[in-house]
């Protein structure tokens, strides 16, 4: 059990029979009374927004959340194939329950999935991947619009922006957080 005292950002709770992360916290003591603790938490399985706030005797469930380590196997339409490293387990996550992690995912990737109730409800992809870039229009000499990038597209089908030097058959590392070019990869 959790007490509001023990509330932080990052924070997995469980309220209701849902997983909840807290996502923003403040904490007030006013003149008189209890210290206040105000609280945005995200539910991990719908998304929606839940904002309180609660006294210092408030307790709470920690969330019973399993992590195991998959690899991924193959796409097939909708639907993304996952396989347990260690027990051999296969599951699939539809396009939806991946959200933006689809445009960084290639075959046989670590990573980490997320089981709220025996259910995958999440999944956590390495922070950066290196993708092969698959088209790259060439740059254009005196194009000075102020914005010295141009969009490129990666073996996954994701388009990003990129500085001019980069060409096609080059391999760039992503930041999956913010989908944005890091750096070229030297091979």
């Amino acid at each position: 059990m959790y007490s509001a005292s023990d509330l932080r950002k990052g924070l997995k709770v469980q309220i209701e029979g849902s997983p909840y992360i807290v996502t923003e916290f403040e904490f007030s003591k006013p003149g008189k009374g209890q210290a206040l603790y105000r609280c945005k938490m995200r539910n991990m399985i719908s998304g929606n927004q839940l904002v309180k706030t609660y006294r210092s005797n408030d307790k709470f469930e920690k969330a019973e959340l399993d992590e195991r380590k998959m690899q991924f196997l193959y796409n097939q339409g909708e639907e993304f194939h996952f396989m347990d490293t260690e027990n051999f387990e296969q599951l699939s996550l539809t396009r939806e329950q991946m959200g933006d992690n689809v445009n960084f995912l290639l075959e046989n990737m670590e990573v980490v999935v997320l089981f709220f109730g025996g259910r995958p409800i999440d999944i956590s992809i390495p922070i950066f991947v290196n993708l092969l870039v698959t088209r790259a229009d060439p740059w254009a000499k005196g194009d000075t619009s102020g914005n010295d990038t141009k969009p490129v597209t990666v073996q996954t089908g994701y388009v990003l922006q990129v500085p001019p030097f980069v060409e096609e058959g080059d391999k760039i590392q992503i930041d999956t957080r913010t989908g944005e070019y890091v750096t070229r990869v030297k091979e």
